[in-house]
């Protein structure tokens, strides 16, 4: 074979690289593009989301369910500031959902919201449009702050699941390590290190602070990776990350040293853990002050003793723990149980109590209660006992306790006098579990129809022949009321692309309901971000399916106007069928 020249040797090299070149850049390319222009950025909207939006339910329903706006959380990345968990196109999204809103309505809409314990209903419409990736706003709020806005409710509501979500599908982000924190001290604090070290796995190299560094060696020590534990203990101390406290625990835990500082710090969770498994006999006198998570850890660990039943002040400390949820409440009632009365005391509880103080006029009515037999005087005691834990600010302590006890009633011996207050002290499930679906072909909003909804897999055809059939049945009744619910379903069908009968003149009915001009203000200027978190305020500590039919129905109005068809139809889904 003849040896090629040199410059073929050339030309061949070049086109190989130039080819090479091309391959590598090419998905990334796009990418680079949006960064390259803050213009661009703001207005970035990706095909698949322009489908969506464009398209009804009946065009979408002959393409594949499973189209993603973004194939791999990997390339979100690669644009910076996108951090969350949910695609846009999961819930007919865009990338600009908060890019119209002043942050400052932001900030103020958040503070509301935290201050609300929402029904599952609001709260799953609220992660789901907090937690999809979406640019920032761009005025009055930096990207840091509006993270932090998510994160710090997040956190606030132990949301566990979520948050490791987050930190799974992204990288790097503001305050990563404050998120990592939380999860390691959440699990010691339940006394599971086995889980509270699993944490620490998302601990990666760029992530640059001492804490988690340490807990990382405390958990090597704990799975009985000493020489691991070692060599990382030693580039701490290198790095001048450690301290002579930690060093003193961890080289005694490493078995290198027999002696121990008996020191306790309570000022971290990790260096109160340390302290606690590390000193014999430990004994740990919590207050007002104390953090909520070595509340919990001495609560889970069982470290929570009680030697003195008459000191006031300690009890105090605990009651004031369990008002806000660091303290099991259940510890508050037994430590009631172990005060000590005589039985006259007891037999005139009812008149003696007033003469004494919050802790002894709680603990003398509770053993009261446990004492008595009658149904009335059980009752009594209760309400009571409402009464004088309200006075001292510590209904929270109480709420609960009160439901559960009047739960254990049979509903039968409950005197009539005494019913309605029972059923206003009883809490109601907070979970809703739905029901099997019973239809009503009487009732537009209860007909087959909705299993256009309610079953998703009903061909289009079939619903349209439905809605046609059951208006000629509904309509030969000239006392048939179109309620509210009915013009949910006939909007949602319109939007949805299907023919509504002539003789149903919907838009001279929607004439009577009125939808908030605020609300319709935010569709037309496309703050979405913020309209979602209007309706999870409206919505608030109410089930969907017990809000107001005309409530339900703007809302489901303005979703239906913002082509927001997947957050409809789980309202649909809620408000509209009737369940066994």
């Amino acid at each position: 074979m003849k040896s090629l020249s040199l410059s073929k040797y050339l030309y061949i090299i070049l086109i190989f690289f130039f080819n090479l070149n091309l391959l590598a850049e090419e998905p990334i390319d796009i990418w680079k593009k949006k960064q390259s222009s803050n213009e661009n950025k703001k207005t970035l909207k990706l095909k698949t989301i322009e489908k969506v939006n464009s398209n009804t339910i009946f065009e979408n329903n002959k393409k594949n369910k499973n189209t993603s706006l973004i194939s791999a959380s990997e390339k979100v990345e690669a644009v910076k500031g996108l951090y969350g968990i949910f695609d846009p196109a999961e819930n007919d999204l865009d990338l600009n959902i908060w890019s119209n809103t002043n942050g400052n309505e932001i900030k103020n809409i958040f503070s509301r919201i935290n201050k609300i314990k929402l029904s599952s209903s609001a709260e799953s419409l609220f992660t789901n449009i907090i937690m999809t990736r979406a640019y920032s706003p761009q005025n009055n709020i930096s990207e840091k702050d509006f993270l932090n806005l998510k994160i710090e409710w997040l956190i606030k509501n132990r949301k566990d699941n979520l948050i490791e979500e987050f930190l799974n599908k992204n990288e790097n982000f503001p305050n990563k390590k404050k998120v990592i924190q939380y999860l390691v001290d959440n699990n010691i604090a339940k006394a599971n290190l086995t889980n509270g070290c699993k944490k620490a796995e998302f601990i990666n190299k760029e992530i640059k602070d001492a804490y988690l560094e340490k807990f990382k060696i405390y958990c090597l020590i704990f799975n009985n990776k000493k020489n691991e534990a070692q060599l990382i203990f030693d580039i701490l101390k290198e790095q001048n990350l450690s301290d002579k406290f930690f060093n003193d625990k961890i080289n005694f835990l490493l078995g290198i040293s027999k002696n121990i500082n008996k020191e306790i710090r309570d000022d971290s969770l990790l260096n109160f853990y340390l302290s606690s498994i590390t000193t014999k006999n430990f004994n740990y006198e919590p207050n007002k002050k104390t953090n909520r998570f070595i509340w919990e850890y001495l609560n889970a660990a069982n470290l929570i003793k009680v030697a003195d039943i008459n000191d006031k002040v300690k009890i105090n400390a605990l009651e004031t723990a369990a008002k806000n949820n660091s303290l099991n409440k259940e510890k508050i009632f037994e430590i009631y149980k172990r005060k000590s009365f005589d039985i006259n005391t007891l037999i005139n509880a009812e008149k003696i109590y007033q003469s004494l103080d919050g802790v002894e006029a709680r603990a003398l009515i509770y053993q009261k209660f446990l004492l008595s037999e009658n149904v009335e005087s059980k009752i009594k005691l209760l309400v009571l006992l409402k009464d004088i834990f309200k006075k001292d600010g510590l209904s929270n302590i109480y709420t609960e306790f009160m439901s559960n006890k009047l739960k254990e009633i049979n509903k039968n011996d409950i005197p009539d006098s005494y019913r309605e207050v029972v059923a206003r002290n009883i809490i109601s499930e907070e979970e809703f579990k739905l029901g099997k679906i019973k239809y009503d072909d009487k009732i537009l909003h209860k007909s087959r129809v909705i299993r256009h909804y309610t079953e998703g897999d009903v061909p289009l055809k079939k619903t349209q022949k439905d809605l046609e059939n059951i208006y000629k049945k509904i309509k030969r009744s000239r006392e048939y009321f179109f309620s509210a619910k009915d013009l949910i379903l006939v909007e949602s069908l319109e939007s949805d692309g299907f023919k509504i009968p002539k003789e149903i003149k919907y838009e001279e009915i929607a004439k009577k309901y009125n939808v908030p001009k605020t609300l319709l203000l935010l569709e037309k200027n496309q703050e979405i971000g913020l309209m979602a978190l209007k309706f999870v305020e409206i919505i608030g500590e109410v089930e969907v399916y017990d809000l107001d039919p005309e409530t339900i129905y703007f809302i489901t109005n303005i979703l239906n106007r913002a082509k927001l068809i997947k957050f409809r139809n789980r309202i649909i889904i809620e408000a509209l069928p009737s369940r066994s």
